[in-house]
């Protein structure tokens, strides 16, 4: 694809990413976007960038920050231009955005529910935060602190891999 090709096309991808996100009725990441994209088309990254800056100065979509993370989502704007250009889109594609969205959205949600990130506090100290999000509030979040950077990281890859088997178990000491 390149971006000097008929307008068509241009427009059936930008039609595209606005079709995704009105579906999505809450804010994205752009790595979650991508990705939603990609599952349905494929596009190159550089171009997809340049198709979100086009969406953006056109106030189709707004980008703010959401704990942290910068995140998308459509404006009324974009979904009025979306009414009027949904038919842009082929059948096929919103049949496979509608198809493969369940399990997509099912993938990103799991994979943003358990979070966990470590600072540096010092000389090879840090702080070790872990959470869980439940419908876009943190539900679950401790901070425990690491004597190096590579219990830190173990700590962060452990919580990844164990949330759903340590937090009952904090949850479970702290009731008793």
């Amino acid at each position: 694809m390149k971006l000097t090709q008929d307008g068509e096309v241009l427009a059936e991808n930008k039609v595209l990413i606005l079709y995704i996100l009105s579906k999505l009725n809450e804010p994205v990441t752009n790595d979650n976007l991508l990705q939603f994209v990609i599952s349905v088309m494929d596009m190159n990254y550089f171009y997809f960038q340049q198709f979100l800056l086009d969406l953006l100065e056109k106030n189709y979509i707004i980008s703010f920050s959401q704990d942290g993370k910068q995140v998308y989502q459509i404006t009324d704007i974009g979904k009025e231009a979306l009414s009027l250009t949904n038919d842009i889109l082929p059948g096929i594609i919103k049949l496979k955005v509608d198809t493969s969205f369940g399990k997509e959205m099912k993938e990103i949600k799991e994979e943003e529910a358990i979070t966990s990130e470590y600072v540096p506090i010092g000389n090879d100290n840090y702080t070790v935060t872990c959470k869980i999000n439940e419908n876009n509030n943190c539900i679950f979040e401790v901070s425990v602190f690491a004597g190096s950077r590579e219990e830190a990281k173990n700590i962060v890859d452990n919580w990844k891999e164990n949330a759903y088997r340590i937090y009952p178990e904090i949850l479970n000491s702290l009731n008793h």
